[in-house]
């Protein structure tokens, strides 16, 4: 089974990206570069659902800051974007904290419910 599955929403710039199971950092990073390579995120999109509501991040405290890093590196895709962290476990809540603290060319916000996240990526 695939860890993760890419929605574009042609009518916005908005790309909402499922996770599935345990997420490690190396699928995390896999993912984006799989969605480079295959051109799946528009020209233009500043608006990102990252819904890990059917997966789980299995990130260590010590390994957070490579999140933030890869976005940085990447600014061409992320640069000026919103990142909505869609989690309803309460565990899985730590990482997107710690990575909306290193920012930096991009806001990422972790949300609870999709209602929320876009709301948000959206305005």
């Amino acid at each position: 089974m695939e860890k993760f599955k890419y929605q574009v929403n042609n009518l916005l710039p908005l790309v909402v990206k499922y996770y599935y199971g345990p997420i490690t950092l190396q699928d995390i990073f896999l993912s984006w570069k799989h969605a480079f390579e295959h051109k799946l995120i528009p020209e233009g999109t500043k608006a990102f659902i990252l819904d890990y509501r059917g997966g789980t991040i299995d990130v260590s405290i010590d390994e957070y800051e490579a999140i933030p890093e890869f976005y940085k590196r990447h600014l061409d895709v992320f640069g000026n974007s919103k990142i909505a962290i869609l989690t309803e476990n309460p565990s899985d809540i730590v990482i997107p904290n710690l990575v909306a603290t290193k920012d930096e060319g991009f806001t990422s916000r972790p949300f609870s419910t999709l209602e929320a996240a876009y709301k948000w990526v959206l305005n």
